[in-house]
């Protein structure tokens, strides 16, 4: 036993490395550890009286080198039988069970699921959230981070009809609320991982707005068409109408026609028509129904506001809901696939189980707020709507943990202050378009394009760790390129961890020499997103890939960590190449050092001598008594 467990230990750290792997896969490796997987409970059961210990540590050893090994995407995931994914699926059911088993076994889960359409089926019939959700209320992050990531595949390989059924099982469960509880406000931080697959379900649950974001209004449908007299009455309660008479018939409808207006529709005889756009489609008709019925007081406050202005000065609201609501869903991005890399999720939409209706009615009343600081008139529509972005997008990057924060992070944000905020970035980057600092401007670009290029270089013979992207997300498949110091030569291999400073030459096993460099590309016409898989379609990776051309037909592709790295990486490839460095970063580097270098050369300078070293720091005072303490 003691040799057996000595050999699963080692298989299990060996099997990182590619080589290896393709051998023991050779050897049908894989089935004899799903074999071992399959039959070891029953086979160990009286081992497992006596040593239990070494029967959980043999499992986990056996389950880590199976992750391992299938993360090469060597084999295809679909050979595997409803035995082996019971039996996975029956250590994640259990309640006392080890955490690395249970680590691993989540994680194979996750991968069966994104991997494969028949297993998805056969481990949602194994798997129910029911049973997921104990392992959120542990106190181990890593747990969580996995359970989640099983929760998102689940979610995101689910039919589009499943969905929904979903969706109501997960808030019947209350995962959002025990994710607030133990995950986001638990006591500790929140590590990229966890950050990554909670933005994965913040998207995966405003996804499910699509189907109502793309659906128009049908004039002809009498449903919907109650909801809009619904809004009507509400605003203002019309309890004595008049019967049912032909004359009153006519008039009937001339006040409808007239409350419409007030409502602020474009269409007041039937403003059915005002939702036949998409997005953002009935969503907007359903936001504007839920700040009625929710907030009933705002709302009357908003319409009756509104009718009692001058027409030109009043904010019609039926018009601004649609809008904002198509504002919103861009904001967010409903509709589009999660990103690879992105772990930008929002505390506050954790917070309520109607997050984006909220969200919405919070919204709305700025916009009406913000319309009366503007003083706007109807031509000043798209004025307001472009400050009222500005403002929810200034108050999102603060990251407000509550919708009640955010609230109050929009009442600091008034117009007023997004003028002064606009008008101190304009004085920033104030430029001076006379003829003469033009020309100053001409003739100091070079010099300072070389600089860029400089420091760009510098970069490139720091080096960069990149990830390795594969059909699963994984924390710890690294890779790392860097420049040697004479420019001459890119070296790169993979590492086994993220590695803490710079990584020296020799530990990196392959060369590629610059002057064997054909080409550099980068978004779609590099060769790792031209293939096809759930990751590739993603907006976000692609504008994150480029590949190195050379030789007859080989390349290195990259994902740079982000958008910094990759305007360092494409800049610095093109320089060596000695073609231009187009990326926004050069755009702005540049900027921002030729203003620079502009304003210190107009300075008023004339007989003052510029010392070259810093003035010396003053000593301390022997005293304090001068300070005044606000508090």
């Amino acid at each position: 036993m003691d040799a057996k467990l000595e050999a699963l230990k080692d298989l299990a750290s060996l099997s990182r490395d590619v080589t290896f792997a393709q051998e023991f896969i050779n050897l049908d490796g894989i089935s004899l550890l799903t074999q071992m997987v399959e039959s070891g409970t029953e086979r160990y059961q009286k081992l497992q009286k006596i040593m239990k210990p070494c029967f959980g540590d043999m499992l986990s050893f056996t389950l880590t080198a199976f992750v391992e090994l299938m993360d090469h995407g060597i084999v295809s995931w679909d050979t595997f039988s409803v035995a082996f994914i019971k039996k996975i699926a029956s250590f994640v059911n259990k309640s006392a069970m080890d955490v690395s088993i249970l680590q691993r076994s989540l994680a194979i889960l996750e991968s069966m699921v994104l991997n494969s359409h028949d297993l998805y089926q056969k481990v949602a019939q194994e798997i129910t959230i029911g049973q997921l959700i104990p392992h959120l209320q542990g106190s181990d992050q890593e747990i969580q981070t996995y359970t989640i990531a099983v929760i998102n595949a689940l979610f995101l390989k689910a039919p589009d009809e499943r969905r929904q059924e979903m969706a109501n099982i997960l808030a019947q469960k209350q995962l959002r609320s025990i994710i607030l509880t133990h995950v986001i406000r638990a006591q500790r931080a929140i590590n990229n991982e966890m950050a990554h697959q909670l933005y994965v379900l913040q998207v995966l649950t405003f996804n499910l707005l699509e189907d109502r974001m793309m659906t128009k209004m049908d004039p002809q449908d009498q449903a919907q068409r109650d909801i809009i007299f619904e809004l009507r009455r509400i605003a203002f309660d019309a309890e004595s109408e008049p019967n049912n008479s032909s004359g009153s018939m006519e008039k009937r409808k001339s006040m409808y026609t007239r409350d419409y207006k007030k409502l602020g529709f474009i269409n007041h005889v039937n403003p059915a028509m005002d939702f036949t756009q998409t997005p953002p489609g009935m969503l907007a008709l359903d936001n504007m129904l839920y700040f009625a019925k929710h907030h009933q007081d705002a709302y009357i406050r908003i319409v009756l506001e509104n009718s009692s202005r001058e027409d030109k000065h009043e904010c019609p609201f039926g018009r601004s809901s649609i809008e904002l609501t198509k504002m919103l869903c861009e904001i967010l991005k409903v509709g589009e696939l999660p990103s690879e890399t992105c772990n930008d999720f929002h505390p506050m939409f954790f917070t309520h189980d109607r997050s984006f209706e909220e969200f919405f009615c919070i919204c709305i009343q700025l916009l009406n707020k913000t319309w009366k600081e503007m003083r706007a008139t109807s031509e000043d529509f798209n004025k307001v709507m472009q400050v009222v972005k500005e403002q929810v997008m200034r108050a999102l990057t603060t990251k407000p943990s509550s919708l009640d924060q955010f609230k109050s992070k929009l009442q600091n944000l008034s117009y007023t202050e997004i003028l002064k905020i606009r008008q101190s970035e304009r004085m920033n980057q104030e430029d001076f378009q006379s003829r003469p600092i033009l020309e100053l401007k001409e003739k100091i670009q070079p010099e300072i394009l070389e600089l860029i290029k400089q420091q760009r270089l510098n970069r490139l013979v720091e080096g960069t760790c990149f990830r390795k992207l594969n059909c699963r997300r994984r924390q710890d498949k690294f890779w790392y390129c860097r420049l040697s110091p004479n420019h001459k030569v890119l070296h790169y291999g993979d590492l086994e961890e993220s590695p803490q400073g710079e990584v020296p030459h020799d530990s990196l096993q392959d060369k590629l020499p610059v002057a064997d460099i054909k080409a550099v590309v980068t978004g779609k016409d590099c060769p790792h997103m031209k293939e096809k898989g759930a990751l590739k379609q993603n907006k976000e990776v692609l504008e994150l890939a480029f590949s190195i051309l050379y030789d007859s037909n080989c390349q290195l592709n990259f994902i740079a960590p982000d958008k910094h790295e990759y305007c360092i990486w494409t800049d610095g490839l093109n320089a060596l190449l000695g073609k231009d460095m187009m990326s926004d970063l050069t755009r702005n580097d540049l900027d921002t050092l030729l203003s620079m270098e502009i304003k210190l050369r107009l300075l008023d300078l004339e007989n003052i001598q510029i010392p070259d070293a810093p003035p010396p720091i003053p000593k301390e005072p022997s005293n304090y008594d001068f300070v005044y303490d606000c508090n």
